[in-house]
């Protein structure tokens, strides 16, 4: 995971409305003696002139892995009169104890106690706002349905309302091959860093030890393949009227959570707003693909607004705001998507108008013209230039041209359009289909096809049909027998210009995204009046032309920093012809950073390795690499992470191996396999 991957066209402030004072470490002590480790930016007179707080609550690791990033915005809101407030949750970074898993009740009930000890500060005037991105948006979720009176608001970026329908575990009843072990294996590699012993003293390597025995996160999430309530706890979707305070949802259509946006705005009650933008998974003062906008006065209009009573008119704006797309020609990378800012006043929209084409002969027809049953094969290849299920804005990140996977799926192309026609919400696919076995899935893909025959994918959604009618309780299929399934594709703003032509691709695979069925599928599509796209027309609307342009992206300076050694990234798919086995080799050298300001040196290195056989389903396997150094001076620390999963028709198979240096002397060693049974997956 790389933060703050290019330097975006930003202005630097290095002068604020009041001046700022650090306090690079102070104690939080929660009721049951654990600390967690705190860095805070205040106005040098907050004591006789106190402010409201802004709080980000995360496990990266304040005084390394996150340093960068938190130097150009924590600064940049208390020199506009906010004290702002870095928290390491419990077990990471410098923060006692342990990390056991993702969003615990543990986790939320530090976060009260950090609220609590925040209004007792004698800087603090009243009024706390959350913000986060990713896990620091979840928790602002989940923290913000507990309702601590001094928590006034939230501002989520890239997160999720539902932890079973949108994070990196599973999509539509499937199991994210491409995600699942990554995230597990950067957990367990990021787990085991130990605290600084210039912060905790000699405890550091107790403490080390016990963080390493942390049980790799990965063989829980696998133990959990349907949305039991294991995945509802955190999931605020379960009851919207938990959040009372105001929320705003902030995403990018290169993310891999931008779903959720449209989901609260239409279920919560209170005040909130949405802004999405072309952005992949970063703050879009500095997310790729751009253009990046002014997010951080964005943000400072909104706490002015709850948390000093000041009108900044934010909330006489359009409920959302949100960038569509333009056209482009098919690219692993963009630096800028052109496109175009539009809104709405309320979602869902009060006209909802959605247009459908249905299917025949390989075409998309306004019409139903005909009933056939066309025959979906299997090819287990299928997905490999899907490009990764959530984007950071590295290059390779991105779809290829589709032309390369449309020959391994079925594809049914529209003529092309008169006039250009702009989508804004969930494109959904509703078909009839049958399958020849009791296990089976079906991936969508829809692109814009440009007269040149280039295949650019606009969005893509993926269904478990043993799912089709709960992800609670799934239900096998009987096989040949006909069932009619949606399949809710990603939210997406795009336009289609004239001359192109939308194009849906269909398949019972999409690797490495979806984990493969236990043995090749053969679907059956029936063209029929059950089976049609739908796609949600948007007119322009007078409040388009009527918003006004964000301001220019500024931030305070970057840290002072030392690059010891250049990121770099390769990325490749290998076919071998002779054995038919497709290797996608994903390389991150994140490079090594030394910090003057604490002398802390810190790099990584990440290598994903995807492998399939064509024609064999259980070929699949996933291999995650990490390397992770950390140290100062004589104090050098390294980790070494191996993580493997496979499957047969019955087994999930799960190793993760874990060795630990202080300098050359291995530390640590241990080895931990896991057997888990498939659960209709």
């Amino acid at each position: 995971m790389v933060f703050n991957v290019r330097e975006s066209n930003r202005s630097i402030k290095t002068k604020f409305p009041r001046e700022v004072q650090e306090i690079e470490h102070v104690w939080i002590p929660m009721s049951d003696g654990t600390r967690l480790s705190a860095r805070i930016w205040l106005p040098v007179d907050a004591e006789a002139h106190p402010v409201p707080a802004i709080l980000e609550y995360l496990p990266y690791r304040k005084n390394d892995f996150t340093a960068l990033r938190d130097s150009i915005r924590h600064p940049y809101f208390a020199g506009h009169g906010y004290a702002s407030i870095r928290v390491d949750m419990r077990g990471c970074g410098d923060s006692d104890g342990i990390l056991a898993d993702e969003y615990l009740k543990l986790e939320h009930d530090d976060g009260l106690e950090v609220l609590s000890w925040i209004a007792e500060q004698s800087w603090f005037t009243g009024g706390i706002g959350m913000i986060g991105k990713s896990w620091g948006g979840f928790n602002g979720l989940q923290i913000a349905a507990r309702r601590h009176p001094e928590l006034k608001a939230i501002i989520t970026l890239m997160s999720t309302d539902d932890r079973y329908a949108d994070d990196v575990h599973y999509k539509g009843g499937t199991l994210l091959a491409s995600d699942m072990l990554w995230w597990g294996s950067t957990m367990l590699a990021y787990n085991g860093r130990p605290a600084d012993p210039e912060i905790v003293g000699d405890a550091w390597r107790k403490s080390w030890l016990e963080r390493l025995e942390t049980p790799p996160f990965v063989e829980e999430w696998v133990n959990h393949q349907r949305r039991d309530e294991y995945w509802k706890h955190g999931s605020v979707a379960e009851n919207y009227d938990d959040i009372d305070i105001p929320v705003y949802a902030v995403g990018g259509w290169a993310d891999g959570y931008t779903n959720a946006i449209p989901r609260l705005l239409e279920g919560l009650k209170g005040p909130r707003k949405g802004l999405i933008g072309p952005w992949a998974h970063e703050y879009p003062e500095v997310a790729v693909p751009g253009p990046q906008i002014g997010f951080l006065q964005e943000c400072l209009r909104w706490w002015d607004h709850w948390l000093k009573d000041i009108d900044t008119g934010i909330m006489e704006e359009p409920m959302l705001r949100a960038w569509v797309n333009d056209s482009v020609p098919p690219k692993t990378d963009y630096a800028i998507r052109p496109g175009h800012w539009v809104a709405e006043n309320e979602w869902p929209p009060e006209v909802d108008t959605r247009k459908q084409y249905y299917l025949s002969n390989n075409q998309l027809n306004e019409k139903q013209v005909s009933e056939e049953a066309i025959i979906v094969s299997s090819i287990q290849e299928h997905g490999l230039y899907s490009g990764v299920f959530c984007p950071f804005g590295q290059p390779g990140d991105l779809p290829s041209d589709q032309r390369i996977e449309n020959g391994l799926s079925v594809v049914f192309t529209s003529e092309p359009v008169n006039e250009s026609v702009e989508i804004l919400g969930f494109p959904e696919f509703t078909v009839e289909v049958a399958s020849d076995q009791r296990n089976a899935l079906i991936a969508v893909r829809l692109n814009d096809v440009a007269p040149d025959g280039s295949s650019t994918r606009v969005t893509w959604g993926v269904l478990n049909l043993t799912h089709r009618n709960s992800h609670e309780h799934p239900e096998y299929l009987e096989p040949g027998e006909k069932y009619t399934v949606t399949v809710q594709m990603n939210a997406i703003g795009h336009t289609l210009p004239a001359g192109h032509c939308w194009q849906l691709a269909v398949s019972p695979t999409y690797w490495p995204h979806a984990w493969p069925s236990p043995v090749p599928v053969t679907l059956t599509v029936f063209t029929n009046e059950k089976t049609f796209l739908s796609l949600p027309i948007r007119e322009a609307k007078a409040i388009d032309q009527e918003l006004k342009p964000f301001q220019h992206p500024e931030t305070a300076a970057v840290m002072e920093r030392e690059i010891l050694r250049e990121a770099n990234r390769t990325r490749e798919i290998r076919h071998n012809t002779i054995t038919n086995v497709w290797t996608l080799d994903d390389f991150s050298d994140e490079g090594a950073r030394m910090l003057p300001s604490n002398g802390i040196e810190y790099g990584s290195t990440n290598r994903n390795i995807y492998t399939i056989a064509e024609g064999d389903p259980l070929s699949a396997k996933v291999q995650c690499d990490w390397t992770l150094t950390l140290g100062r001076g004589e104090w050098q620390t390294s980790l070494e992470s191996v993580s493997i999963m496979t499957a047969d028709e019955d087994q999930f198979y799960l190793t993760n191996h874990l060795i630990a240096y202080e300098g050359n002397k291995e530390v640590f060693n241990k080895v931990w396999k896991k057997e888990i049974p498939r659960d209709f997956i």
